[in-house]
């Protein structure tokens, strides 16, 4: 072992020998991993090995895709017999509303490329797995990249194949402590110090402890996880195929063959943590006592659904514990504010993600961006409030226990919640605010009567006809909405003007003045649908997602130079927002100012009553609007001011759910649906914004898109003969029977009555009037290419 390395491994599990592995692939020889006892010697030894092709997030489905490719690849390279069984697989439905969804599901693998799947009915799924009973089966779905692995096998096959590529690995070597330097890590072992750039975080049970080496808290949790496998089973033994990886999702289990006999796993809906501030560094291939009690409704699912297994023994009891984030996803990336530390870890899935996840991170670490769109497994979707103990409880714990239950779009789920709440939020729960959930913030949907329930759904909510409400009145009279899930970011210092011209790729807007901003990568991409406010003072402010706070804080503070401050005002400033045309009327009455020449897109400080507020003109629902931004201290008496004002106007306070729907009949596309790190600007219509004659971040590769051929799929906007459902997102759009694109995102515009649907389409599908249809909750429904903003689509409305 050297006392230098480019980048050290911490963990020698599978998440740990991929990420290993794929630095040497990409070119990073220097490289080594460090495992304080055997290799696979935490969860990976003891896991169950299953792998599948399908996830309900298109982008972890890619993951999970890629990783099944490299498998025989690493065999191969390796020598290393990895055990490799490709049975295919079947996902059971057992109530009408899951087999709907497995439908839509099916339909959305096939805008990701996953062809590979079919619909089976409950007798056709049996014939496939012959062991299992049909009862209350009503349908299942089929996928033939599905098996599973020998797990220390696998392990050792990465760490073979990095180690033929000049990468080391020692086992048996303890990581003590972490200290940073001005270049880098030193990092402390029983055997030594070694000095590197880079430290990887991929330590699974003990990544707990080995953040706090580096001053970091990760939001992870160990739980424990039950699988049996059982002796001979007669008819497994007889049959001349092997049994394929089986998924009840009503029963909690899945299913796999082991030699002659079954595997049998569960997701115990009575959950139990084990270890939260990290596993004892002398465990490692020990196990728990099987906790019967604790799985016993589930247990018996399971020998229901396979009959066959109730006369045999079982052979092994399998209980031990796997490390979970608070949505299930890994955490990956570089952890913001700790240069040179990245994560690796709460790869729950390891065997069925982690090739994934190794090369995610070693393409961020060499080339500075990953190739796939990594936010679902970033480790900045967390911000500083996911360090907290008990979030980290309820929000791992709801996430274990409804692994295999259906949620739905619109279904609001209670743990870590509520935890931030604008200084209003009492009061507007009061007056009927049903709340959703951004980052750590309650952020309203709608405003209901007193008593009503939202019933969960795959298609129209029961709360359908009070957002058409709010969205009335955003069009004809005046709404407000608290606009307090915005993120405002103040710059400020001798620099300011010149380092946001370098990051944005728009032009700078004039004192007094906003402009909508997109932010690229080095790679051309989007990095954020942003607005930048010129406050005339200094003082810039850059607005946008709520949720990417921490991300985009990353991006700004890798993008640094000297006379640059700038500050998450995430914490301080919140408000509301005035929408629709007697808006203006209602911000006059209190405005000390005169506010009537604050043009579209305009910005000031103003005093709105008793309130130093800084006021922009604009508004994403596409009406004439005003954003007014306070203190968190002043927000209980802007509403009240605001909704006094415009008493005489028939104010209405309105949620997010009217601002989705009037902002898809202005054809205004949002992050994480229509703008993601896949995308261009010029697939996504944001090159408008782009100011061509400066320097810029990401100028090359976006030129080099402007003058080259130009993207292969451009956004439309779609109007969709639907019924009773609205596409969402994901779903294919056909030309007849050939797959031109996929909705990006939809609802229903309940100002225009039609249903809309934003989407990348192949360029030749993309005039208007082009017929096509479109799959919606598995239904395929006519559609066609309207054009953009089907409201208002001068802009008279918003420019006023």
């Amino acid at each position: 072992m050297k006392s230098q390395y480019r980048v050290v491994v911490i963990g020698g599990g599978v998440v740990g020998a991929s990420v290993l592995y794929h630095l040497a692939k990409f070119g990073w020889s220097d490289v080594v991993m460090l495992e304080r006892r055997r290799l696979a010697s935490g969860s990976s030894w003891h896991a169950a090995g299953g792998i599948h092709a399908l996830n309900a997030d298109p982008n972890m489905a890619a993951l999970q895709s890629y990783t099944i490719d490299l498998l025989s690849e690493i065999e191969k390279e390796s020598g290393q017999n990895i055990g490799l069984h490709m049975t295919g697989g079947l996902t059971l439905a057992g109530t009408p509303e899951r087999w709907e969804w497995l439908q839509a599901n099916y339909r959305i693998f096939q805008s990701i490329g996953i062809d590979d799947c079919e619909l089976l009915s409950a007798e056709e799924a049996q014939k496939r797995c012959p062991i299992m009973s049909t009862d209350g089966v009503l349908g299942a779905m089929w996928a033939d990249r599905e098996g599973y692995i020998d797990t220390t096998g696998t392990v050792q096959a990465y760490a073979t194949a990095a180690k033929k590529r000049g990468a080391e690995y020692y086992e048996e070597t303890k990581v003590e402590e972490l200290i940073q330097t001005d270049d880098g890590w030193q990092v402390v072992t029983d055997k030594g110090t070694i000095t590197c750039e880079h430290v990887v975080n991929a330590a699974g049970l003990w990544a707990k402890q080995v953040g706090r080496m580096a001053g970091v808290e990760l939001p992870v949790s160990p739980l424990k996880h039950h699988y049996l496998i059982t002796d001979t089973v007669p008819e497994v033994a007889a049959a001349d195929f092997e049994m394929p990886m089986t998924v009840d999702l009503e029963g909690f289990t899945y299913m796999r063959q082991d030699q002659k006999g079954v595997l049998v796993g569960i997701y115990e809906v009575d959950h139990e943590h084990w270890a939260m501030d990290g596993a004892p560094w002398n465990y490692g291939e020990e196990l728990f006592q099987e906790q019967l009690d604790r799985i016993e409704n589930e247990l018996t699912l399971g020998f229901e659904r396979y009959p066959s297994i109730q006369n045999v023994g079982i052979k092994t009891w399998v209980n031990g514990a796997f490390t979970f984030a608070p949505d299930g996803n890994p955490l990956v990336g570089p952890v913001p504010g700790k240069r040179g530390y990245w994560s690796a870890c709460a790869v729950m899935a390891g065997f069925l993600q982690g090739g994934g996840v190794g090369k995610t991170l070693a393409e961020w670490m060499i080339h500075g961006e990953p190739e796939a769109d990594a936010w679902p497994m970033d480790v900045a979707r967390f911000g500083d409030f996911a360090q907290n103990k008990r979030y980290i409880r309820e929000t791992t714990g709801q996430f274990y226990s409804r692994r295999f239950v259906m949620t739905y779009p619109n279904e609001q789920l209670p743990a870590g919640r509520p935890l931030k709440m604008a200084p209003a939020h009492d009061a507007m729960t009061e007056a009927g605010c049903k709340w959703g959930v951004s980052w750590d913030l309650e952020v309203p949907l709608y405003f209901a009567p007193k008593g009503f329930e939202e019933t969960p759904t795959l298609k129209r909510s029961n709360a359908h006809e009070i957002v058409a409400e709010e969205c009335k009145t955003i069009r004809e009279g005046v709404g407000l909405m608290d606009i307090s899930g915005f993120s405002r970011f103040e710059v400020r210092g001798p620099n300011a003007e010149v380092w946001l011209d370098k990051v944005m790729a728009s032009k700078l807007p004039a004192p007094g003045r906003a402009r909508l901003a997109p932010m690229l990568g080095e790679n051309g991409r989007l990095k954020g649908d942003l607005t930048v406010l010129n406050w005339g003072d200094g003082t810039w402010w850059i607005m946008g997602s709520y949720y990417l706070r921490a991300w985009h804080m990353r991006w700004f503070d890798d993008h640094m130079m000297d006379g640059v401050d700038i500050r998450d005002l995430g914490e301080e400033y919140c408000g509301f927002g005035l929408v629709g045309p007697k808006s203006q009327a209602v911000i006059e009455k209190l405005a000390e100012q005169d506010i009537s020449g604050l043009k579209f897109m305009g910005c000031g400080d103003f005093d709105i009553g008793l309130v130093r507020a800084r006021v922009a003109r604009m508004s994403v629902t596409g009406e004439k609007g005003y954003e007014i931004n306070c203190r968190y201290g002043d927000h209980i008496k802007l509403r009240r001011m605001l909704l006094e004002a415009g008493d005489d106007e028939g104010i209405r306070e309105c949620g997010f759910n009217a601002m989705l729907s009037t902002r898809l009949e202005k054809s205004f596309g949002i992050w994480s649906a229509e703008f993601t790190q896949l995308y261009t600007p010029g697939m996504t219509g944001m090159d408008r914004w782009i100011d061509w004659d400066k320097d810029f971040v990401g100028k090359q590769a976006a030129m080099a898109e402007r003058d080259g051929n130009g993207p292969a799929q451009v956004q439309v906007t779609l109007e969709v003969d639907a019924l009773d459902a609205d596409a969402s997102g994901y779903e294919p759009i056909w030309a007849g029977d050939e797959r031109v694109g996929f909705v990006t995102s939809g609802g229903y515009g309940h100002y225009t009555g039609k249903s809309l649907a934003m989407a990348l389409v192949d360029r030749d599908k993309a005039a208007p009037g082009t017929e096509l249809s479109v799959h919606v909750v598995g239904v395929e429904r006519p559609a066609r290419v309207i054009a953009p903003s089907p409201y208002d689509p001068q802009g008279k409305a918003m420019r006023g």
